[in-house]
């Protein structure tokens, strides 16, 4: 998943898409990509940062940030549902079970609905760890984007 390629981006149209589709991958949360969101976002909550204070609150060790599980939801909507021509509107999560380094996540999302006036798409989340465990669920808005300026510029 580190690898950035646009190689790999699904392109699917509006009209392509079907309620009931899904897509889903595999990411391995990693130390470096702690590191990267604490970078980002400052947040230094030691729940994210100290074993032995998580541990204090009952976690088998540091728990990883639940936006950072959280925004593996924009890779299922920029990369895989509907891919190149998505915009999300909304996200809601709701985080079940904590999630730690090393766990690998299934993220997937299936179509719920489309609302043809708005060309928009309506995605059940989930993601599930390697137990199969339900770590986060939610739901996401998604416009896809009208294709029609690139088959004028061709």
């Amino acid at each position: 998943m580190n690898d950035i390629s646009t190689d790999r981006v699904n392109a699917y149209t509006y009209d392509e898409i079907a309620v009931g589709q899904e897509e889903a991958f595999q990411v391995t949360v990693t130390e470096q990509m702690m590191a990267q969101f604490l970078q980002i976002t400052g947040d230094v909550n030691p729940l994210h940062l100290d074993a032995a204070y998580a541990a204090t609150r009952q976690y088998a060790d540091k728990v990883v940030y639940g936006m950072l599980s959280s925004s593996f939801f924009s890779t299922l909507a920029g990369v895989y549902l509907p891919g190149k021509y998505s915009l999300i509107h909304s996200v809601e999560s709701k985080f079940l079970r904590p999630v730690y380094v090393g766990d690998e996540l299934t993220v997937s999302g299936t179509v719920k609905e489309k609302e043809d006036a708005y060309r928009m798409l309506i995605l059940n989340l989930l993601i599930r760890n390697q137990k199969g465990e339900k770590v986060v669920k939610g739901s996401m808005q998604i416009k896809v984007l009208d294709t029609a300026h690139e088959q004028e510029a061709k």
